[in-house]
């Protein structure tokens, strides 16, 4: 009996295709052998790809890019502007695992920016899809598959009565944010300081140093106008909140938060954060809103919410909801959510919104999820993972520091703690930008950016860990 293992990579337009096979005869009297040539024949491979390391195609490939689209991609991170070096672009994924259009294999720490939580191309889910897309790619109407996920999405997250599907996660914010204007009939709300809810113009706001400053557009093209109303304060500062209220008296329609910080790097709330938060908008009948579009099914099934035990109004959800397709969601109380057009006045609306080859994916992503043991194991390899990164850094003389829950992480080239994005800004991140380029040539992929979290999947092996551990430790004497 032979199992076989076929790699291939096809490159669009490109002179890039390769085919790698290692065939493995399974003979129980010569089994012993077998698994031996094959661990050599693996370890020659590994020594050759990593002697052969190049992103030639890719700097090709992205040189034509930058003629095609502005700085050559469709979202900024991915330019590689804070690490240096060349982008790369992929061919295919499959599992923990990404393979370039020159040929390199990675371990694969982004996961899509965190949608494969259950690995790339999960087999389940590309036979869902297959099917599905038997049927058809958009309806513009109403499928029983926006049902199925819909009391998913209701029975897992604890705040969430009635859900609205959208296409992305700043939609999802969008949408919560005039939601929550509408029920409340005030329009300043408040946001913390390294908290992204994606590109709106009332979102992108650069925080201040003074505790109750208004918002000043952070990019261009972003009229005062539109921020005037967005209110900020240093992420875990209970007080800066509460004078926000005070000087704000009747004018706060809520605060608006990533309950775990990830577009600032991995920063966990501190004890009691969140349940003041809690307190504090009860108190001045303003809306709690969790943005979950990156903890939602992540920390836990029931999101940070979950998690943590404490029960926002309003919650935004997208990325593992969609399975790697594009998708978002916003939903809560029942009585809140009735103002949503049709069912009320405040009007949002979506071409593709619940289309089904989204809603499949999402469907038997959150399955698997509920899978016995998967949030446990996602615990374990990713607190080994970041223990592992951080002993290393330690043990070659560099100030680290850095944490999980479940299966999101992150870790910071400076003593610590981090609490806020100030103290993130303390990291070294030209040191970060060494550390990358020198993973990349071991091997793994981590967010090119000292400030984005990383991610597990459940296809992440044992073996996975500890060779990105290994190879931590190697880079870390190097630079």
């Amino acid at each position: 009996m032979a199992s076989t293992i076929t790699a291939v990579s096809v490159g669009l337009g490109l002179s890039c295709s390769s085919t790698r096979k290692l065939t493995q005869t399974r003979n129980p009297s010569s089994s012993r052998l077998s698994f031996c040539s094959i661990k050599m024949a693996v370890s020659v491979e590994e020594e050759k790809k990593k002697k052969s390391f190049t992103l030639e195609k890719s700097e090709e490939a992205f040189s034509a890019a930058k003629e095609l689209m502005p700085g050559g991609v469709n979202s900024p991170v991915r330019a590689f502007k804070s690490v240096g070096g060349q982008p790369i672009l992929f061919d295919s994924v499959k599992g923990s695992h990404m393979r370039d259009i020159d040929g390199n294999e990675y371990i694969d720490y982004v996961g899509s920016w965190g949608p494969a939580i259950i690995g790339h191309a999960d087999d389940k889910v590309l036979a869902a899809l297959a099917e599905t897309m038997k049927k058809g790619t958009s309806f513009g109407a109403p499928c029983l598959l926006e049902n199925v996920l819909a009391e998913m999405v209701i029975k897992a997250v604890p705040s969430i009565e009635m859900v609205r599907f959208v296409n992305s996660g700043t939609e999802a914010c969008m949408g919560v944010l005039r939601l929550a204007r509408a029920y409340t009939g005030r329009e300043k709300i408040i946001k913390f300081e390294g908290c992204y809810h994606g590109h709106a113009d009332p979102f992108l706001v650069k925080a201040g140093s003074g505790v109750a400053t208004l918002g000043l557009p952070d990019s261009p093209g972003v009229p005062k106008a539109a921020t005037y109303e967005t209110l900020t304060a240093p992420y875990n500062d209970i007080a800066a909140v509460e004078n926000l209220f005070e000087n704000n008296k009747g004018d706060i329609c809520g605060i608006i938060l990533e309950p775990v910080v990830g577009n600032a790097g991995f920063i966990p709330p501190q004890p009691e954060f969140i349940s003041a938060l809690r307190r504090i908008t009860e108190e001045n009948n303003a809306l709690l809103i969790f943005d979950e579009v990156m903890t939602g099914f992540r920390l836990s099934y029931g999101g940070a919410q979950e998690y943590f035990g404490i029960t926002p109004d309003l919650t935004t959800l997208g990325k593992i909801i969609g399975g790697g397709l594009p998708v978002g969601a916003y939903g809560g109380r029942r009585e809140i959510m009735e103002m949503v057009a049709p069912a009320g006045p405040m009007y949002q609306a979506g071409t593709l919104s619940g289309n089904p080859l989204a809603m499949t994916a999402g469907i038997h992503t959150l399955k698997r999820l509920q899978e016995p043991g998967s949030y446990e194991y996602l615990e374990k390899i990713t607190s080994e993972l970041v223990q592992g990164i951080i002993d290393a850094g330690k043990k070659t003389g560099h100030a680290i520091c850095g944490g999980n829950i479940s299966g999101m992480f992150g870790f910071f080239f400076t003593e610590g703690p981090v609490h806020n994005f100030a103290d993130a800004k303390k990291s070294d991140a030209a040191k970060f930008a060494r550390f990358y380029q020198g993973m990349l040539r071991e091997g793994v992929y981590l967010a090119p950016s000292q400030f984005e979290a990383g991610f597990t999947s459940l296809a992440h092996t044992a073996e996975d860990i500890q060779k990105t551990i290994a190879a931590a430790e190697k880079v870390l004497r190097q630079i």
